[in-house]
């Protein structure tokens, strides 16, 4: 599979738990599609999703949270 080839339109979007400060000036929200991982602006949701193996995204989130 590439994560190219992924149809997020019908996604359950989430927004991050690092949005939900006093300045929500950077929001993001992500979504999962099978092994995929999408991640998008959360003000303007039509501009485009970045794809993500979903292995790829765990450990970034890992690392990040280290």
């Amino acid at each position: 599979m590439t994560v190219s080839t992924v149809d997020f339109s019908g996604a359950a979007w989430r927004k991050s738990s690092r949005s939900n400060g006093a300045s929500n000036a950077n929001c993001v929200e992500v979504a999962v599609v099978g092994s995929a991982v999408g991640v998008r602006d959360s003000k303007s949701p039509g501009a485009g999703v970045l794809a993500f193996p979903a292995a790829r995204w765990a450990s970034f989130v890992r690392r990040m949270g280290s």
